[in-house]
């Protein structure tokens, strides 16, 4: 066991390490700049390939490239490298090509500033590219988990042949904390389906396109019963305090740590709040939310740093069974406790007032 003081973005590459990445392709931009950092160190040290591109549409096709043959592959960006690299993760998307994609946000639209944000959830969780498609979504709310869902981004990956995504607020991506390494060290395993330049593997073919409506439609269908498997099997979510909650936040990142603190003041006060934090935001935890209205819940509060983007997939979850509110900042403003813990506790007052 190895255990060591790091920020979220270098947790990042311990957990791809560990998971066999042996190629990195990226370029830098703030806040997600230390992941290129690490993987230049580190990665030529055990032989393996970093390439800084020269833009970010150059590093996604070099990711493309490079899962067709069969390595395990990581990029890393911000939002707005991220938009860039869109058109290629649709194609490996169709290409059934999987890779892991590490999203830092920042605050947008545009070119927004450095500051953090959650503004990103649309673009990746509902498929920023063209097409019908999706990608799963891992959703670390500490540099412990940004290397340990980074290392299972790589599993899921090669399991469906998909990009996965890890996507992390620009606050946690900074933040600094003891990470302990204890994963299996994997070693890279041999994919029949690529193409690896020998008799084996002469007849593969990976592609994105398809000439006829016919064929098209069979990928679309075939990547659909892909997405349902992922939603029946691969959906993790963390509950706190929600037993007997009659006020549940839903929350990620960096807000769902905030959130924790929170409840436990409110608590203490006799308020009875519990938070569920999605840890896949695709596959949303839908089932785990419509089981907390189904038990005590009566009001539901999406919490963000964004203009209300996941609480529409809150919403929907729930068609009406429960009501749902919204409280959000934006432009990099990360609330305080005490910010956060007013609004609740007057959403709280509100709903018990309409109820009685």
């Amino acid at each position: 066991m190895k255990k060591e003081f790091l920020k979220g973005n270098d947790a990042v590459v311990r957990g791809a390490l560990m998971a066999g990445c042996t190629h990195y392709f990226g370029y830098p931009i703030t806040p997600s700049t230390e992941v290129v950092h690490a993987t230049s160190d580190l990665f030529p040290k055990l032989g393996y390939t970093f390439l800084q591109a020269e833009s970010e549409v150059a590093a996604i096709n070099m990711i493309y490239g490079s899962a067709s043959c069969g390595r395990r592959v990581l990029t890393a960006s911000s939002s707005p490298g991220v938009s860039l690299k869109q058109e290629g993760v649709s194609y490996m998307a169709a290409g059934e090509l999987p890779c892991v994609i590490v999203d830092v946000m920042r605050a947008g639209p545009g070119l927004g500033n450095i500051w953090p944000e959650q503004s990103d959830y649309n673009q990746i969780v509902k498929g920023g590219g063209h097409g019908n498609y999706k990608c799963p979504v891992l959703a670390p709310n500490s540099p412990q988990e940004m290397c340990d869902l980074t290392y299972d981004a790589f599993d899921l990956a090669d399991k469906y042949r998909t990009p996965v995504y890890v996507l992390v607020d620009g606050y946690t991506g900074q933040t600094m904390a003891p990470v302990i390494q204890n994963r299996e060290v994997q070693v890279p395993q041999r994919k029949e389906w690529a193409l690896y330049s020998d008799t084996a593997s002469k007849d593969n073919l990976v592609c994105s396109i398809r000439m006829s409506a016919e064929t098209m439609e069979e990928l679309n269908l075939l990547l659909a019963d892909k997405y349902a498997a992922m939603e029946e099997k691969e959906v993790r979510a963390e509950n706190y305090q929600t037993d007997d909650a009659e006020i549940v936040i839903v929350a990620y990142g960096i807000c769902s740590r905030i959130a924790h603190s929170v409840i436990d003041s409110m608590r203490a006060k006799g308020i009875k709040i519990g938070l569920l934090r999605p840890i896949t935001l695709f596959p949303f935890p839908k089932k785990e939310i419509n089981a907390l209205a189904d038990k005590a819940a009566k009001l539901f509060v999406g919490f963000e740093l964004s203009n209300g983007q996941m609480v529409d997939d809150v919403r929907l979850t729930l068609e009406g069974k429960r009501p749902v509110e919204f409280y959000g900042r934006m432009g990099g403003i990360v609330p305080s406790f005490e910010e956060v813990e007013l609004k609740m506790t007057e959403l709280f007052k509100k709903h018990k007032a309409q109820g009685e």
